[in-house]
């Protein structure tokens, strides 16, 4: 619902021809796409202390898309960040359990969407496939 809600209002409120409206889904598709690969490598790779490279690695990609792009990596970036808090707070209380590394995944998060060099994270010894 969120989605389309921001769809809408950007259509509507901000005025976007329908050039730019189908340039601007065409990038979020695109970024949308970006995240799900660095989400997949993240998995396969397996690989301790990696995740804030992924992070990184998947907003940059998108946010490289165009405008779309960043918008997508920002509303799926907030998304997975928010969900495992609720979740944790509901089975741990309001313990701030995993609050530390959701911050360091979201600092993570804007600096590649920024367009920084994403092997700021990168750990050794992470194989060059990633």
């Amino acid at each position: 619902m969120k989605l389309s809600t921001g769809i809408i209002f950007c259509f509507l409120i901000l005025g976007v021809s329908s050039q730019r409206w189908a340039t601007f889904l065409k990038e979020a598709g695109q970024g949308a796409k970006d995240m799900w690969r660095a989400y997949s490598d993240m998995r396969e790779a397996n690989y301790k202390n990696s995740d804030k490279y992924f992070h990184a690695r998947g907003n940059y990609d998108a946010a490289q898309r165009g405008p779309g792009g960043a918008w997508a990596a920002k509303v799926i970036s907030d998304a997975r960040e928010t969900i495992p808090r609720v979740t944790d707070f509901f089975q741990h209380g309001d313990s701030g359990h995993g609050l530390e590394d959701s911050r360091a995944d979201q600092a993570a998060n804007k600096w590649g969407r920024s367009g920084k060099d994403p092997n700021h994270f990168r750990p050794d010894g992470l194989p060059d496939k990633y």
